[in-house]
């Protein structure tokens, strides 16, 4: 063995003898010799290190573990430790490399890195209420101006533990001085509140919100934590944060508040922070979008096409695909609007400057809608079958927007064969269900049609729209009147500002002979969201009531809004209507 150990520690120096009399023999005999830097390590400790190594290469690496830890606790040196370190982590011994970092700390105290270390291994132990007493000792020894920073960091740290709830504990525990210092106060209580978001803990992430944001009502990161917890419903955080914006805040910000604010369907506090967003900030382009957006779905064309045109004369020329993205969205909208006011060759021009990296599926279905408006509907079919989708996703949207079309154009039947396409890798997206059961209810078939509605409560319970279609479709057809009424009941209760719930609440009143109530209803929804359907639905119960004026001003309105709805010309042929 001994003998062996020693042909292989010839056989390591051999190479560093011949590099050493290659560049010696390479360089000039008049050139000056080089100065030399030579290691305060002798030749005992230069074996041992490399007897060490020799060890790990040929598969005992506890055996090199040993030797370099020992080499590292004689000469303090944190390369050395850094290195035994390693090999115990290679080898996949975590008590080993925990061993060796705690051993660098105690021989070099002032070190900050083996902390790191530390802390790493704790949590990869899974040994999280350790990695907080080491996480608060690592945060201690950092220099002031560098704490901020680590404290904002430490969500990512212990992202991959698996009980949150014991980590969000031992880091609030490890973050008690920190919480004490005026200048790290709002930074964490900004992570403890993330921490405890992560874990579902949402009481206590909004109130760790609120604490950052009172310990420094400038900072940033407490207004993004609560953003993060507006999805909630809490009053304190939308307080908190309709305060924040009486302020100057980031671009970005305002922003994310808007959408936050949209998503919660308060479509007009939104508006208002996305004008005051391009007031403060007009050089950003991503407000002109959503603002834009926002505007055309209010039916604001004017002050709509403005902000779109803002926002393509701002990215037009960049070459950052988010931009691009933007652009498209921006170009699609405008040829969209074009498209409503009759302006068909405006809308053309629009979508010819749509950048050739956008989503070519997205791009025939512009170009379909602008082919049926002429009333060239079987070329928007064949422009639809004919896009060529460049990922699995394409070829999903595909499917669903041909299906779709198919479907608002009285072809039931072939939009139940494009589904089959994706139904099979599809079973459970949400998307393809809802769009079979429109498919089946255009089929009356009812109860495969109901079954598919079932299953997407089961899939996704807290989801209004299933409630809702099923509601509603019992109350057109005016059957299982109770029934329908607890279904679009349990569809209020999830999104209780949502104009299309609320027309099927007003159309159920309708059905069951509440003409009154249902006008009433149905007026509130008409103005909270001017739609053609909706507008089908008030125009006829106001006609039921005798208010034919009223009638025919708002099915006039309807047919300016969408010529073609299908609800809304069913409703006026029915009833012999030419408004």
């Amino acid at each position: 063995m001994i003998l062996r150990m020693k042909f292989r520690l010839r056989l390591a120096w051999w190479p560093l003898c011949m590099l050493s009399f290659s560049l010696q023999a390479a360089e000039p005999a008049s050139a000056p010799a080089p100065s030399v830097n030579n290691s305060n390590m002798d030749g005992r400790l230069f074996y041992q290190l490399l007897l060490g190594e020799l060890n790990v290469r040929e598969g005992s690496p506890g055996a090199g573990f040993s030797l370099l830890l020992d080499a590292a606790r004689k000469t303090r040196n944190s390369v050395l430790f850094q290195r035994a370190v390693e090999i115990a982590l290679q080898s996949r011994s975590g008590e080993a490399a925990l061993q060796a970092a705690q051993s660098w700390k105690r021989e070099i105290p002032d070190a900050s890195e083996p902390n790191r270390y530390i802390l790493q291994i704790l949590l990869a132990v899974n040994r999280i209420e350790d990695a907080g007493q080491a996480l608060s000792v690592s945060i201690d020894e950092l220099p002031e101006s560098e704490k901020r920073e680590a404290i904002a960091s430490i969500p990512r740290v212990f992202a991959r533990v698996n009980d949150k709830a014991l980590a969000a504990n031992a880091v609030e525990k490890a973050l008690s001085s920190s919480l004490k210092n005026k200048a790290l106060q709002a930074t964490a209580w900004t992570t403890i509140g993330r921490m405890r978001r992560d874990a579902q803990q949402l009481p206590a992430a909004i109130d760790a919100a609120q604490n950052a944001h009172a310990s420094d009502p400038k900072a940033q990161g407490p207004l993004i934590l609560a953003l993060s917890l507006l999805p909630t419903g809490s009053a304190d955080i939308k307080a908190m944060l309709d305060e924040a914006m009486k302020g100057p805040v980031a671009a970005e910000i305002r922003l994310g508040y808007a959408r936050g604010l949209l998503a919660l369907q308060a479509p007009g506090d939104a508006l208002r922070q996305l004008q005051q967003l391009s007031q403060q900030h007009p050089d950003f382009a991503p407000g002109w979008l959503v603002l834009g957006l926002v505007q055309m779905d209010n039916g604001e064309l004017g002050p709509a096409r403005l902000s779109l045109m803002r926002h393509v004369e701002m990215t037009r020329h960049s070459q950052d695909p988010e931009q691009q993205a933007s652009l498209t969205e921006a170009l699609m909208a405008l040829s969209q609007m074009a498209q409503q006011q009759g302006q068909l060759d405006q809308a053309s021009q629009w979508l010819d400057q749509i950048p050739i990296s956008a989503d070519p599926v997205r791009l025939a279905i512009r170009r379909a809608e602008l082919l049926e408006q002429q009333g060239r509907t079987d070329e928007a079919v064949v422009v639809l079958s004919q896009a060529q989708p460049a990922s699995p996703e394409q070829v999903r949207r595909k499917a669903l927007t041909l299906s779709r079309w198919l479907r608002e154009h009285q072809k039931a039947l072939q939009a139940h064969s494009s589904l089959q396409e994706i139904l099979a890798q599809s079973a459970d997206d949400h998307e393809v269900l809802t769009e079979q059961s429109l498919v089946l209810e255009k089929l009356k078939r009812y109860e495969e049609m109901e079954s598919v509605l079932r299953k997407l409560m089961q899939l996704r319970p807290d989801d209004p729209h299933a409630y809702n279609a099923l509601g509603y479709s019992l109350a057109d057809r005016g059957v299982r009147l109770e029934e329908a009424r607890t279904l679009i009941l349990r569809a209020v209760e999830l999104a209780p500002q949502d104009p299309f719930i609320q027309d099927s609440l007003g159309w159920l009143e309708f059905r069951a002979g509440k003409l009154e109530e249902a006008a009433n209803i149905l007026d509130a929804a008409y103005k909270a969201r001017p739609d053609a359907e909706i507008a089908a639905h008030l125009g006829e119960v106001l006609w039921t009531l005798g208010r034919q004026t009223d009638a025919l001003r708002v099915w006039r309105e309807g047919l300016l809004l969408k010529a073609d709805n299908e609800t809304l010309t069913e409703t006026l042929a029915r009833l012999g209507v030419k408004p």
